[in-house]
């Protein structure tokens, strides 16, 4: 259900139509989050668009008014004030969530973003995986349920590995099958995820190796790397990555909202 987090007047509505989950974001003029909501995305989007946000008005000081912007792979189904690019609003509100210019890497289920924006959440470089599975989070639900393990238990699982077990198929279908080959050779589970994750994060290692290069040509110095994204809740992955780019990365507060809260404060300053 919709979260009411301040008892604020809700001044914009972000509304995120991503592959997976949809999220909505409502700010008030000063930008503070008010309520937020997030659910499964339906694939009658204009439909549980309607209805979530008819969820979300009937919270505290949301009311009918507050303009409405919307991103996400499904923004073109949405009646929003705005129809808003995911790379513009992402750049967005990670700047106001993270409040300094920096690298922002979105790892979403569909596709993966590394975006490069300024001290004004302005875009200055971006790269995006978005023709194939392999760089993105349904890489890591495809293998995870092969292999039986449940999203939450991902982690754990590779903390407690003792190994690592290389996996060199590029490809999720092709993956899927070595993956089954590598069980039947008897490598342990939490090898194969460890292989998997390290596997996974140099291919946005090499993804996000543009943008960091310009930022620090541009700057003359590493740029703040920050992390946004439902497989930034996967702590496995934030720390494989962190080891394939050889610096800490920051995962950003309620990481899966950032678009949603971007489109809010790109419609909230129109």
């Amino acid at each position: 259900p919709p979260q009411l987090l301040a008892p604020t007047t809700a001044a914009a509505i972000g509304v995120d139509v991503g592959s997976t989950t949809w999220k909505a974001v409502a700010i008030a003029a000063s930008g503070e989050v008010v309520a937020t909501h997030l659910e499964p995305t339906h694939p009658r989007i204009e439909e549980q668009t309607m209805r979530a946000l008819a969820e979300l008005r009937e919270l505290p000081n949301i009311g009918a008014k507050p303009p409405l912007g919307a991103t996400g792979y499904g923004r073109k189904r949405v009646a929003a004030d705005r129809v808003l690019t995911e790379i513009t609003c992402h750049a967005r509100g990670a700047f106001a969530a993270a409040k300094q210019p920096g690298i922002l890497i979105d790892m979403g289920g569909q596709d993966t973003k590394a975006i490069h924006f300024d001290g004004r959440g302005r875009v200055l470089d971006f790269a995006m995986n978005d023709k194939c599975a392999a760089g993105t989070g349904r890489f890591i639900e495809v293998i995870a349920g092969r292999l039986r393990v449940p999203l939450d238990s991902i982690a754990a699982c590779i903390d407690t590995a003792e190994g690592s077990t290389t996996v060199s198929s590029t490809c999720t279908v092709f993956a899927e099958s070595e993956v089954i080959s590598l069980v039947a050779q008897g490598e342990s589970v939490g090898s194969i995820l460890h292989g998997l994750h390290a596997a996974l994060a140099a291919r946005v290692a090499a993804l996000a190796s543009g943008p960091i290069t310009g930022a620090a040509a541009a700057s003359g110095s590493t740029p703040q790397l920050c992390m946004s994204g439902g497989v930034a809740l996967n702590h496995a992955m934030v720390k494989a990555l962190e080891s394939a780019l050889g610096q800490p990365i920051r995962v950003l507060a309620n990481p899966q909202l950032i678009g949603a809260f971007g489109a809010a404060l790109a419609v909230l300053r129109r």
